[in-house]
């Protein structure tokens, strides 16, 4: 029997197409690049984009994780200008 976590290659994976170290918030789960959290939810299936100003956030977007996390970074990358 063979298990994947898909959220194990997310850090790395945002350092390479972000080409910076994240700030690495709730766990794994979660990180910090610049002003926008990118945070993984729905058992990894989502990709979600929050704007952070202090204490507030405001949800910009969600794209699907379907095959590999790092093809969901770069598209939310593309779509959402981070």
């Amino acid at each position: 029997m063979r298990f994947e976590d898909p959220a194990a290659e997310f850090i790395p994976a945002v350092e390479r197409v972000f080409g910076m170290p994240p700030r690495v918030l709730d766990g794994s789960r979660a990180v910090l690049v610049g002003e926008v959290k990118l945070q993984l939810e729905a058992g990894e299936r989502e990709l979600w984009l929050i704007e952070t100003h202090g204490v507030l956030e405001h949800r910009l977007g969600m794209v699907e994780v379907r095959e590999d996390i790092e093809d969901a970074l770069r598209e939310a990358k593309d779509q959402f200008d981070v």
